[in-house]
């Protein structure tokens, strides 16, 4: 899943970003700190994963995963 942050400048993208990803992308109270998107990756804990994995025992597992976009703005 992707999912990106937009909005106007100086509204708190990034500090969102930084809050959901536990990222340190620059976050200033001037706008235009963002020039390039920031870009972090999330797993999505799920324990009936691991459950299904022990049942069924397959050759791999891939946990869910979040792809959080921090756009310029």
């Amino acid at each position: 899943m992707e999912i990106g942050i937009v909005g106007l400048p100086n509204v708190g993208k990034s500090t969102i970003f930084n809050a959901l990803t536990s990222g340190t992308a620059a976050a200033s109270n001037y706008p235009f700190t963002t020039i390039e998107p920031n870009v972090g990756v999330v797993a999505v804990p799920d324990h009936r994963l691991a459950r299904l994995t022990e049942l069924f025992k397959p050759k791999k597992t891939i946990p869910a995963s979040c792809r959080f976009v921090d756009i310029a703005g």
